[in-house]
C-alpha cells in the first residue's frame, strides 16, 4: 500500500456520477506539483467543460496538457458519409494518430484516458477492441508512463475484458446518496479491501477508508473511572474502568445522556479528555440541559476537556465518522468517547449496524478509551430489552434506566444488568434528576417487577424511602 505503482495500467469503472473524472483529475493535479508532465486525454467531455469543472472544485488545471479529442459542434453539422467503409474504421486511425503524436512529442510521465468505452464504439468487434486497447496500454507503458483510464459498465456493454487488462482495478459505485470506492484487483502490491466513503467535495474527492481495529493497539492500565456519586459507584463497584464499553440503555427522556455527562464531568476534572458525538442535540440544547443540573459543560468546552460535535446522521457514512473518531484520538488526545445515541449513529450505517459498530468500539477499546454509549429503547414500560438491535454482547458493562409507576406517580430507576470486569450491586434503586444534580435512593427491596414498569409491592413502601419524600 502507498499509491501508485511505476509503469502500470489502472482502471477506475463506475457509472455517471460515481467520481471517475475527478479521481483522475487527482492523480494528474498530483503529478504536476510533483514537477511531472502529465497528459489528459479526453474523448467525450470537452477540455474546455474539464477545465471549468475542475476549476470550480479547487482542482487548477495549470501544468496539465489537453489532447481533447471529443467530438465539437462541427462533427454534428457536417455531412460525413461512409459508402465504402464504416465510420469506426475512417475515425479510428486519425484519432490514433493524433495520441501517438501528442504522447510522442510531450513524453508525459502520467496519462489518463478518458474513456475506454469511446474507443470501444471505433471498434469492429470485442477482439478488435482488446487488440487496440493493449496495444495502446503497452506504447504508453513502454514510455514509462503511469496510466489511468476509466470505462463505464453497463448490462448491455460490460467491461469484464477491460478489468482483465488492467493492473489494478478501482470500481466506483454510488447507491443513494453514497459513494464508494472499493479496490478489487491490484498486482504487485497489497490493499486494503472492502467499500471505501468517497466524498465529492467543494476541494475535490475525498476518501474515508474502513476502520481495521487490530491496526490500532495501545497498551493502557484499566484504572476506575467515577462518577462522582457515591451510590452510582457502588452499584458500579467503583465506577467504569478504562478502556471498556458501557451501554447506557432506557427510554427518551429517561436521564441517559444526563447521566454520561455526569461520568464526563468527573473524567474532565481528574485531567482526562473527552469527546462526544451527538446526532440528535445541538450543542446549546446540550449545554443548556447540563448546566441546569449542575454539570458545568460550558466551562469545560472552555477548558477543552470537552470536545461536542454534533453530527447529522443522514449526512455522513459510517467511514465518515470512524475518521472523525480517530482525529479526537490520535490527533486530539481523547480518552473517553460518549456517543450519543445508537439511534442517531444507525441512520448513518450502509448495511449491517452490528459489524460498523463493533469495527467502531474495537478500535476505542484497543486505544485505550472508555465508551459510553446511549441506547434509545422504543418501549416506555413492558417486557424489559437492553436494546433492540442486538449489540448488547459488545458491550462491557450495561446500565439501564426505566419508567415506573409508583403509588400513581411517573418515577425512575436504574440498575446494573451486566458487569464484565468485575461483580456489581444486584440492588435496584430510584434514579431522579434534580435542579441540584442526580439523586440516587435506597434500593427498592420491596418492589418486584420493576424491569417491567409497573412493580408490585411485596411489601408497603414508606414513603420517606422514595426521593423528595425525605
Amino acid at each position: 500500500m502507498g499509491g501508485y505503482v511505476d509503469s502500470r495500467g489502472y482502471l477506475i469503472r463506475g457509472g455517471p456520477g460515481t467520481g471517475k473524472t475527478t479521481v483522475g483529475m487527482h492523480f494528474l493535479v498530483d503529478g504536476v506539483k510533483k514537477g511531472e508532465k502529465c497528459l489528459y486525454i479526453t474523448l467525450g467531455e470537452s477540455a474546455r467543460d474539464l477545465t471549468e469543472n475542475s476549476e470550480q472544485i479547487g482542482l487548477s488545471v495549470d501544468g496539465i496538457e489537453f489532447l481533447d479529442l471529443s467530438p465539437d459542434s462541427k462533427f454534428f453539422s457536417g455531412s460525413r458519409t461512409y459508402d465504402l467503409f464504416s465510420a469506426a474504421e475512417v475515425e479510428r486511425d486519425p484519432m490514433t494518430k493524433k495520441i501517438v503524436e501528442c504522447v510522442t512529442s510531450l513524453r508525459p510521465r502520467r496519462v489518463f484516458l478518458d474513456s475506454t468505452s469511446h474507443l470501444r464504439y471505433l471498434s469492429i468487434d470485442a477482439h478488435q477492441f482488446r487488440k487496440q486497447l493493449v496495444s495502446f496500454i503497452r506504447f504508453l507503458l513502454e514510455l514509462d508512463c503511469i496510466v489511468l483510464f476509466t470505462s463505464e459498465s453497463t448490462t448491455m456493454m460490460p467491461d469484464d475484458d477491460v478489468m482483465y487488462l488492467s493492473d489494478a482495478v478501482l470500481s466506483l459505485t454510488l447507491e443513494g446518496s453514497l459513494r464508494t470506492l472499493e479496490i478489487c484487483k491490484f498486482r504487485g502490491s497489497d490493499y486494503r479491501m472492502g467499500k471505501h466513503t468517497l466524498k465529492l467535495t467543494a476541494k475535490g474527492a475525498v476518501v474515508f477508508p474502513r476502520l481495521v481495529p487490530s491496526e490500532h493497539i495501545m497498551p493502557f492500565d484499566p484504572v476506575h473511572i467515577h462518577s462522582g456519586i457515591e451510590e452510582i459507584d457502588r452499584l458500579l463497584n467503583g465506577g467504569l474502568e478504562k478502556g471498556t464499553v458501557t451501554l447506557f440503555s432506557g427510554p427518551a427522556g429517561v436521564g441517559k445522556t444526563t447521566l454520561a455527562l455526569q461520568f464526563a464531568k468527573e473524567a474532565a476534572k481528574n485531567g482526562t479528555k473527552v469527546s462526544m458525538l451527538s446526532f440528535e442535540e445541538s450543542i446549546d440544547s446540550i449545554i443548556h440541559r447540563a448546566e441546569s443540573v449542575q454539570i458545568p459543560l460550558k466551562e469545560m468546552v472552555k477548558s477543552r476537556n470537552l470536545n461536542i460535535i454534533t453530527i447529522e446522521p443522514l449526512l455522513y457514512s459510517a467511514d465518515q465518522i470512524s475518521s472523525i473518531i480517530r482525529e479526537e484520538v490520535e490527533v486530539n488526545g481523547v480518552q473517553m468517547l460518549i456517543l450519543d445515541g445508537i439511534t442517531g449513529y444507525r441512520l448513518s450505517v450502509e448495511g449491517d449496524i452490528q459489524t460498523q459498530l463493533r469495527s467502531v468500539v474495537k478500535y476505542l477499546t484497543n486505544m485505550g478509551v472508555t465508551v459510553i454509549a446511549i441506547n434509545e429503547t422504543e418501549n416506555i414500560t413492558g417486557d424489559f430489552r437492553a436494546t433492540e438491535i442486538g449489540i448488547s454482547y459488545m458491550a462491557d458493562n450495561i446500565v439501564f434506566i426505566r419508567y415506573l409507576e409508583l403509588k400513581g406517580e411517573l418515577r425512575k430507576a436504574i440498575g446494573v444488568l451486566k458487569k464484565r470486569l468485575g461483580d456489581f450491586e444486584r440492588n435496584i434503586r430510584e434514579f431522579a434528576i434534580t435542579s441540584s444534580g442526580i439523586k440516587l435512593g435506597q434500593p427498592l427491596t420491596n418492589l418486584r417487577g420493576i424491569l417491567q414498569g409497573v412493580p408490585e409491592w411485596k411489601q408497603e413502601i414508606s414513603s420517606h424511602e422514595l426521593i423528595g419524600n425525605k
